[in-house]
């Protein structure tokens, strides 16, 4: 669960201010590995008739589990042999829980894809990896894989997510050779800098630890409900899917719309009895900017992926505790728990990402490798337990994993991975969150920090988030444009947020545009999508000359309804494409999940109407949509 590099500078305490020499190295709690599949089996054995699973109104028994893996594993066990690699096309249900139980047994290798896997993304994979087969519904696998040979799989077919059928599909295309690391439970797909994803390994032992940490941390145990939310390419979603099995609680997989509206996500958790969650960090921010939701059972919410931006208010009844971790130290490494009764509840202020877990040794050091003082800046090295077994590229795997600092010298401790993140050391151990090292931009010859850039938007009282990228001309030369989402009431102007900004910057590091959002696109493991709002920018900024606003030659704007209009303007504004019309399709023109979020949430309150995003999804085009939000709005009395 590693933070987003959009991570703002932490204002230095007197400690930082370099009163303290010690070195900037901090060890967890004693850890001892397990084996994750044996508690399952333990459970399964003691408590069979206990519920695993609760899917909508179909639920399924540890034994019925048990079974079903045991069944799985034997259609599997002929083609499927211990080590092998194997892609999982299936979305969060009941069919995932039981692949991915069948798989461990077998000693296979989990490789979760999701259920819509790219076809292109796949194809690289296939090509890179030693992939023995797919696992899902026949319709949704890449073409390759849809036209080979299939072996039906009895998988569960019921609940909001099922599959409607599933096969292992094995197909005659050349096949990679990289296979992984003897002794993986998993590999989890991470993005690589030569635009093909990498895959890093984990043992059983290292999820087994994070595990143990969660359990004793949430009290997680029989007749308790977990959340299985997190995308399934992502790898969090292990940690929901074995902290219940390993704990005799039950799974709760999660329709798909809680991705996209935070009120669908509490009435989620209510109507479930959730008792223990985790999110990513954006699915769980506009709650904390509104009062908690009475009537919920959760107790304790985990929450990772991006900075957290403030702590939780005093009204908050669940514990929530900010996480982090990239996958190469299997889902997390340190945490931070909040409660309600804390002096700092509802602090603005971004709260650190915690201390090291069990079995987790943190170093921050300099650009030579060596330990820096507490209360200095300096790249994060993690150790211990917790490391995965490395990627499936041994020349990526020698990069990233390198000796630890032989002064002073860290017992037990063999390798690091050098995490990219920027960050502090406080007295106790705990991290600031500082920015990414790679994040660094040079504008007219001076390196920016863009997580400096975006702290100085957010001193701005009208400021909730800022995030700022780089826009480059044909020559090459760079100009940063900062994407602000305002708080709640009338938003800045541009023009004012930059007089605010040039105060607390350097000339070359202010913005030269600012770009009004309602929310930010995010990528498949729920993080910010740099990359899809510097695109936004640049279509913007690629307005004809003659069409300065980018407004549309038709009559869009000239005969719409009040309604439609309304819909136009608010999709222009969230697309950044000021040259959306009425006849456009929403995802067509580059509707998001969080941007569909955001629109409901604008049309909401600017209607009364509640709509779900599905219904967004079906309408042919925004005139569409438009007259569904009509038909919807309450009939005013005559006379009134």
């Amino acid at each position: 669960m590693s933070q987003s590099p959009t991570a703002v500078a932490v204002p230095p305490t007197p400690h930082d201010a370099g009163l303290d020499t010690a070195p900037s190295i901090a060890h967890g709690p004693a850890a001892e590995p397990s084996s994750v599949l044996a508690r399952f089996e333990e459970w399964a054995r003691r408590t069979p008739q206990a519920l695993a699973v609760i899917d909508s109104t179909r639920t399924w028994t540890y034994q019925d589990l048990d079974t079903a893996a045991a069944q799985l594993a034997d259609a599997l066990r002929d083609r499927v042999r211990p080590g092998d690699l194997v892609g999982v096309c299936l979305d969060r249900s009941a069919a995932l829980v039981v692949a991915a139980v069948a798989l461990a047994r077998i000693g296979a290798v989990y490789l979760p894809l999701g259920p819509r896997p790219g076809e292109r993304r796949t194809q690289a994979v296939t090509e890179d990896l030693d992939v023995a087969c797919l696992i899902g519904d026949p319709g949704v696998l890449p073409a390759d894989h849809r036209g080979g040979e299939h072996t039906p799989l009895p998988l569960p077919t019921d609940g909001v997510n099922a599959p409607a059928t599933a096969v292992a599909a094995f197909t005659d295309a050349v096949r990679g050779t990289r296979r992984a690391p003897e002794g993986a439970l998993y590999a989890v797909l991470t993005s690589g800098s030569t635009g093909r994803p990498k895959a890093v390994a984990v043992a059983e032992a290292s999820l087994s630890v994070a595990l143990d940490w969660y359990r004793a941390e949430t009290g997680l145990a029989p007749g308790d409900r977990q959340s299985l939310l997190i995308g399934v390419a992502f790898d969090p979603h292990l940690l929901e899917l074995w902290a219940a099995l390993t704990s005799g609680a039950a799974l709760v997989p999660a329709p798909d719309d809680t991705r996209w509206d935070s009120r669908v996500l509490t009435d989620w958790w209510r109507e479930t009895a959730l008792t223990h969650a985790v999110a990513a960090t954006p699915t769980v921010e506009p709650l904390l900017d509104r009062p908690w939701p009475p009537g919920l059972k959760l107790r304790h919410l985990v929450v990772g992926g991006d900075r957290m931006r403030r702590r939780p208010g005093a009204d908050v009844t669940a514990t929530v505790h900010n996480a982090y971790g990239p996958a190469e130290a299997t889902v997390l490494a340190t945490a931070h728990t909040m409660h309600a009764t804390d002096p700092q509840a509802g602090d603005q202020a971004p709260p650190p990402i915690g201390t090291a877990l069990p079995g987790v040794t943190l170093v921050v050091t300099d650009d030579e490798g060596r330990p820096v003082a507490r209360g200095q800046e300096g790249e994060l090295r993690v150790g211990g337990h917790c490391l995965a077994l490395g990627y499936l590229d041994p020349e990526l795997t020698a990069r990233r994993f390198t000796a630890p600092p032989r002064e002073p010298a860290l017992p037990a401790i063999d390798r690091v991975y050098r995490t990219g993140d920027r960050v502090r050391m406080n007295a106790d151990g705990s991290l600031d969150f500082l920015g990414r090292l790679d994040d660094q931009v040079k504008i007219s010859g001076v390196r920016i920090e863009p997580a400096e850039v975006e702290a100085a938007f957010e001193q701005h009282p009208r400021v909730r988030t800022a995030v700022v990228t780089v826009l480059r001309d044909s020559s090459g030369h760079g100009r940063l444009v900062a994407h602000v989402r305002p708080a709640d009431g009338v938003a800045p102007a541009p023009a004012e947020l930059l007089d605010g900004v040039r105060s607390w910057l350097p000339e070359q590091a202010v913005p030269a545009a600012v770009r009004i959002v309602d929310g930010f696109p995010l990528d498949a493991n729920g993080k910010v999508d740099r990359s899809a709002l510097a695109a936004l920018a640049a279509e913007a900024a690629s307005a004809p000359a003659d069409d300065p606003a980018g407004t549309r030659t038709d009559t869009d704007d000239a005969t719409a309804t009040a309604t439609e209009l309304l819909v136009l303007t608010t999709v222009r504004d969230l697309l950044g494409r000021p040259g959306t019309g009425l006849g456009d399709n929403f995802t067509d023109a580059g509707g998001t999940s969080i941007i569909a979020a955001r629109l409901l949430a604008a049309l909401e309150r600017e209607t009364g109407v509640r709509l779900r995003a599905p219904e967004l999804l079906r309408s042919t085009d925004l005139r569409a949509f438009a007259a569904l939000v009509d038909n919807r709005r309450t009939p005013r009395p005559e006379g009134a």
